[in-house]
């Protein structure tokens, strides 16, 4: 009689302790579930709001706009930026020098004529030892 009382608890113990089990998953399959469905919902808004701005986009618009970029109507004033902007660092800081001050202007050209005065020198050099030679 005891042994049969003892097995009756521990069948109620075992019951309920699947019950919560079960509970439990339950629960925490459907916060699982919710999560992700709301998860993907977003990710279906965003998805519909992608596909509708690629649909209003206008391909002959956009062919013009292209177009336009590639043939700009004042090629003069752009290839003065271009080359504004693609002076080596070197040239950029010497024409700063010699634009920056007035006493300037006269040194930086003259260093420029003595680099050149010096490679002449250096030609002649070189001439001279081949007909030695």
């Amino acid at each position: 009689m005891d042994a049969t009382r003892t097995t009756r608890q521990l069948e109620e113990t075992i019951d309920n302790f699947e019950k919560q089990k079960i509970k439990d998953i339950k629960t925490i399959f459907s916060e699982f579930i919710t999560i992700e469905m709301l998860f993907h919902g977003k990710a279906l808004e965003v998805y519909t709001a992608a596909y509708q701005n690629i649909q209003k986009i206008d391909e002959e618009e956009d062919l013009e706009v292209f177009r336009n970029s590639l043939y700009p109507p004042d090629y003069s004033s752009r290839l003065d930026i271009v080359r504004a902007n693609s002076k080596s660092p070197l040239q950029r800081s010497l024409s700063t020098k010699c634009v920056s001050g007035t006493g300037q202007v006269p040194t930086c050209r003259l260093r420029k004529d003595q680099q050149a005065d010096d490679d002449e020198e250096e030609d002649e050099d070189l001439d001279v030892t081949e007909e030695e030679n």
